[in-house]
């Protein structure tokens, strides 16, 4: 039997460092605004949990799943290659491929910078459907969007233009209330991803 929420929980697997910020922010609210849950590692901090055992909770709670394999390609000379996103990728499709259960009918969105990066590393994802962002935010609520419309079945939803717009304004609010309350911007900056997510229901409850 699915976990309660199952039809509407979505897995984010992404970065969680400070340049990615400007895109996870938008993509919670447009995930919450289209009246679904996001679900993230970093949703709880459990020092004694182990990081695959919770991931691979939160895959198995979700219907749907996000992830985002934009950081692929070090940056600068030595960098490090971002592995933890492709291998919960992974995870994801054995889910569904090896799954006699409820699991084997989740489904899932690919995103990534550059059109075509993730073929060029990731050559067993060559016939797939992958979403690119070039790193801007309104171009990456409008991938979501169109994904919500074509794979999750949600009718007719604001366009990507609104969303972004009433995204700007709650962001807006956020910080004038915040800042009235006595968060510091630094507060705001690193403010735990389940506060955060319940000022996004709180807001769109008032202004929706």
């Amino acid at each position: 039997m699915a976990p309660e929420n199952f039809r509407t929980n979505i897995f984010i697997n992404c970065p969680f460092d400070k340049d990615y910020k400007s895109l996870l922010r938008p993509i919670l609210f447009t995930i919450v605004y289209l009246g679904f849950n996001p679900r993230l590692a970093s949703e709880r901090s459990d020092s004694l949990e182990q990081r695959i055992d919770k991931i691979l909770n939160l895959i198995k709670s979700c219907k749907y799943s996000i992830h985002d394999l934009s950081r692929l390609k070090a940056e600068k000379a030595n960098d490090m290659f971002r592995l933890n996103m492709p291998f919960e990728l992974g995870i994801e499709y054995g889910c569904r491929r090896i799954s006699t259960n409820y699991l084997n009918g989740k489904r899932t969105l690919i995103l990534e910078k550059r059109l075509y990066d993730i073929k060029k590393a990731l050559s067993d994802l060559n016939g797939v459907d992958i979403k690119n962002h070039d790193n801007k935010p309104a171009k990456t609520v409008r991938a979501l969007q169109h994904w919500f419309i074509e794979t999750v079945g949600v009718e007719d939803p604001h366009s990507p233009s609104v969303i972004w717009d009433r995204f700007n304004e709650f962001m807006y609010d956020f910080y004038v209330r915040r800042k009235n309350e006595g968060y510091s911007k630094g507060d705001m900056e690193t403010m735990p991803i389940p506060q955060y997510i319940g000022f996004i229901k709180r807001w769109i409850d008032l202004n929706t």
